[in-house]
């Protein structure tokens, strides 16, 4: 048996062709298919029942021969660059059940509900981001048995959908991204409907009025609208509501309590609104089934509710950017997120008990006192995100059980001191260390060198990083927020500490590393001649520090290179020449009184006869540019002509005895080379 290949087990017939292109499959992303056609010797297949082609890679038009599958139940041909002006082949397919078209071009099949109408089986269909505009009137509705429709990110401005209203069976509407202003009055007459995006649009408060009687919603989707106001009072009659997001809108006023009339409620974002007015209400204590709570970039204050305790489902809580205060609630004790911030006190040692834990981001607060160690308790977590608060103390005992899972350490700005313990070096998964602006003392551990998810490049396909909040690092000397792109950066940032020794030559052997922070410790030696291995390498600093030698010649390598700061050391000789170092300013390299070259205006000996650096092997090998050697050369031949004078001269002039020797020795040689006279 092929793989993605079916066969009836009694004739023989293949039945089912899987093409697809799985993008979570090990091999993804290979498109095997890679603008090929598609064969029109796919049409022979005429006892086909199940055709996937999506994201496998084709492009060109859809053959006609398609149209004798008439066996077809199922068609999957969305997610190709393809575009079709014409369906009527469509129309011979009367058994198809399954049609996802997404993102294949129809903009010119005007006459696509006409075709879709000539399918009376059809109970499920995709046609999200096809370029449609536009339908065509149709007197009746063929496919009313019709249970699940995507036509999302379409351009359906001012539509009014009239041809849905014979669609009574159907579950799933997703009509997302389409920028519709008028109200959608047709989904009325869904008595069935559970599951209703409405996301991307520009709906309004005024225009939510039809949601008073579609008491079966299980799911609503309304975020990035134009909703203004407090939330609408139709909500307070969907009941059955499990997911509800209203996020980036417009919402102002308090957090209404009639959604304490919600109570099947599992997910809740009023994120990025304007709700304020009063604390959290108690009402939402009363959730037991509430699993994600999302309430940042609000205006909401006072303290969190002790109720918030009695959401024993609860697993991801954030409410970051208010202006919430007071301690943090000991009876959270079931989260696998949390976020929260402007809080003060101690960070409870009931955290301990949160097992399932996964993103602590506590970052922004008044938060002092050491770490509580019952957070080795927490095994699962990725994220820790504790930058910017009072917080002190040493660094191993609490991080000890998070080495094969931690993704993201982000301790800056605190009081922790002590070394970096040497557990840090088992953290298999860490892409981000971020501990810079602590007291940290004692040098760099040499096994950073073991970070394996630092050598290797990072990775679009680990979205487990992503899906947990935002994080903000300091790159470049400028603060980024990171979200979706986080899977995407690998940094090591410890500047301002105190940090002693030399910089460790298997920090070079993390080739994925793309940002690297040492400056402002007391770090000294040389910069390691490999720090070119580190292929991906797009900032690095070291200043204000001790370091000294010549910046090696391997440095013009790093064509990545866009952000370079040297200064204030102790480096000498010629800058390296080469277009990557000579593209970055002098600021780049000030404070190091002995360099020279290209871009600082001082110049080195020898410059007059060429640019080039002149190749010098120093001590270890490595090659300084000349300039250190010929300066003591230069400056010794004087001193070295003075002493040979007075070496070979000096006793003639001050001893008989020499100066006689000296003479008959003359005398001696005269006579063996001239003979007697």
């Amino acid at each position: 048996m092929w793989r993605g290949i079916g066969c009836d087990n009694i004739t023989g017939h293949v039945i089912q062709l899987n093409l697809r292109n799985d993008p979570y499959e090990e091999f993804a992303g290979n498109e095997a298919f890679s603008d090929a056609h598609i064969p029109s010797f796919f049409g022979g297949l005429q006892n086909l029942r199940y055709l996937n082609l999506s994201e496998a890679g084709f492009m060109g038009t859809i053959p006609h021969q398609l149209a004798n599958l008439s066996n077809l139940h199922s068609l999957d041909i969305g997610y190709l660059d393809m575009q079709v002006e014409n369906l009527e082949w469509l129309s011979h397919l009367s058994l198809l059940e399954f049609l996802d078209l997404s993102y294949v071009n129809l903009s010119k099949a005007s006459n696509w509900l006409q075709v879709m109408n000539m399918l009376p089986s059809l109970s499920e269909l995709h046609l999200s981001g096809c370029e449609f505009d536009k339908y065509d009137h149709i007197p009746y509705v063929n496919f009313s048995s019709l249970s699940v429709l995507y036509l999302s990110h379409n351009n359906f401005v001012y539509s009014t959908f009239n041809w849905m209203n014979s669609l009574t069976s159907l579950v799933t509407l997703d009509l997302s991204g389409n920028l519709i202003q008028i109200p959608l009055t047709v989904v009325q007459n869904m008595s069935c409907l559970r599951n209703l995006y409405l996301s991307y649009n520009n709906f309004s408060s005024t225009s939510l009025n039809w949601l008073y009687n579609i008491t079966t919603l299980e799911r609503l989707d309304l975020a990035f609208n134009n909703i203004r106001g407090v939330l609408p009072r139709a909500l307070g009659s969907l009941s059955q509501l499990m997911h509800l997001d209203l996020s980036n809108n417009h919402l102002e006023g308090m957090i209404p309590r009639f959604l304490g009339n919600f109570c099947n409620l599992q997910l809740l974002d009023l994120s990025r609104n304007n709700l304020g007015g009063g604390t959290l209400p108690d009402e939402l204590g009363k959730y037991q089934k509430l699993s994600v709570l999302i309430l940042y970039g609000n205006m909401l204050s006072g303290p969190i509710p002790m109720s918030i305790g009695n959401l024993s489902s609860l697993r991801t809580l954030y409410v970051l950017s208010n202006q919430l205060n007071g301690t943090i609630p000991i009876s959270l004790g079931h989260l696998s997120n949390l976020e929260i911030n402007k809080l003060t006190g101690n960070i409870p040692s009931s955290f301990g008990s949160l097992s399932a834990l996964e993103s602590l981001s506590l970052n922004r607060n008044k938060l002092s006192g050491d770490v509580p160690l019952s957070l080795k308790n927490c095994n699962r977590l990725v994220i820790v995100d504790l930058n910017e608060n009072y917080l002190s103390g040493g660094l191993s005992i609490w991080l000890g059980n998070s080495s094969a899972s931690l993704m993201a350490l982000v301790l800056r700005s605190n009081r922790f001191h002590g070394s970096i313990p040497q557990e840090f070096c088992h953290f298999n998964s860490l892409q981000i260390m971020d501990l810079a602006h602590n007291k940290l003392s004692g040098s760099i551990p040499q096994c950073f060198g073991n970070l394996s998810a630092m050598v290797r490049q990072a990775s679009s396909e680990n979205t487990s990083i992503a899906r947990m909040g935002e994080i903000f690092l300091i790159m470049k000397g400028e603060e980024y927020e990171y979200r979706w792109s986080l899977v995407l950066v690998i940094s090591m940032d410890l500047s301002s500490n105190n940090l002693i020794g030399e910089i460790p030559q298997g920090l070079t052997s993390l080739y994925g590393v793309r940002f690297l922070n040492l400056s402002y410790n007391q770090l000294h030696g040389r910069i390691p001649e490999k720090i070119n291995n580190m292929t991906l390498l797009e900032s690095l600093d070291v200043s204000t520090n001790q370091l000294t030698g010549v910046i090696p010649q391997s440095m013009v390598s790093l064509t990545f290179l866009s952000y370079l700061n040297l200064s204030y050391n102790y480096f000498y000789g010629r800058i390296p020449f080469g277009t990557q170092l000579q593209s970055f300013s002098a600021l780049s390299f000030i404070g190091n009184r002995d360099l020279c070259g290209p871009p600082l205006t001082a110049s080195c000996i020898g410059d007059d006869s060429s640019l080039e650096p002149t190749p010098n092997v120093d001590d270890e090998g490595g090659e300084n540019g000349g300039w250190v050697d010929k300066k003591w050369f230069y400056m010794g031949m004087p001193f070295g002509f003075v002493v040979g004078f007075w070496v070979v001269f000096g006793p003639l002039a001050f001893s008989k005895a020499w100066r006689s020797a000296f003479f008959k020795f003359l005398d001696g040689i005269k006579y063996k080379l001239f003979g007697g006279v």
